[in-house]
């Protein structure tokens, strides 16, 4: 009798080649992505470093606390978001990133100032005749004359007193920090200094501000700070309704915004300067 043929099925495999050598995975796409991820960060570094100091502090202050530049911007916006040139910064986004930024050191600098002219351990005590404060133009500081009107320069001198030099002192410290321009401004009462003209209150109040101006660099700030000295007379008189009152003999000292800052062309002409 002849075997019976095994008649099981025959199954025939067959494998699908996978093209481009997919035994890698995807491991490589990874460290693509790591390569690019680097190279974004390196340009952007390379971008922030070639911005000027004040955008890169600003930068610097909305990192630390993002939250606290939030006000006023639009949902995702950051100081980087004005473009991809340091050349297109001064966008008006990052225009009030900056000023956010001043703002908010102008208002540390005040409170400091207010701090140390109103101590009461003797060292100081200017309180009432010096005011701080910050304003649409930037940071201001006055030293008004009070009493008798002879608490920073003697009357119809430009000489000043020891209390004045220690208030610029103080001041100075303040100042030194920051790197906005300075402007110093001096103003007098309505009294008229002599009859023969040839020194008036121009004269006298412009020398009490360029001698405000040299206390003030002897005591640290730099000379390339200096923005102008003006004399204003009696042309901007604090107490108004009596041009006599002695609170109109004052210095003026004005930090400006970097955005608001005067240039010399700006500053009125031909005001009466004491040299060096």
């Amino acid at each position: 009798m002849a075997l019976q043929k095994d008649k099981r099925p025959i199954i025939i495999v067959k494998k699908k080649k996978i093209a481009g050598g997919g035994h890698h995975g995807g491991s490589w796409k990874v460290a693509y992505a790591d390569f690019v991820t680097a190279m974004m960060a390196f340009f952007l570094v390379m971008w922030i470093l070639g911005m000027d100091e004040q955008t890169k502090q600003a930068i610097e202050g909305y990192f630390s606390n993002p939250v606290g530049y939030r006000k006023g911007y639009s949902s995702g916006s950051s100081p980087l978001s004005s473009g991809a040139s340091p050349n297109v910064v001064k966008q008006p986004s990052v225009k009030l990133i900056v000023r956010s930024f001043e703002q908010k050191r102008f208002a540390e600098v005040s409170e400091r100032l207010v701090a140390k002219f109103r101590n009461e351990d003797g060292t100081v005590d200017l309180g009432p005749t010096v005011e701080v404060t910050v304003t649409e133009s930037g940071l201001r500081i006055e030293l008004i004359e009070g009493g008798r009107g002879d608490t920073f320069f003697g009357l119809g001198s430009a000489n000043p007193t020891e209390r004045a030099r220690d208030a610029l002192g103080i001041i100075a410290g303040e100042l030194v920090g920051l790197p906005n321009p300075i402007v110093l401004e001096g103003h007098t009462d309505a009294t008229q200094y002599g009859a023969s003209g040839r020194y008036s209150n121009w004269e006298l109040s412009a020398d009490r501000a360029n001698a405000a101006r040299r206390i003030l660099q002897s005591a640290g700030v730099a000379a390339d700070r200096i923005g102008g000295v003006r004399g204003l007379a009696d042309r901007k008189l604090r107490v108004t309704d009596d041009p006599l009152d002695p609170r109109n003999r004052r210095i003026s000292i004005l930090i400006p915004f970097s955005d608001t800052t005067p240039t010399v062309d700006s500053l009125p002409a031909a005001l009466p300067m004491s040299g060096d």
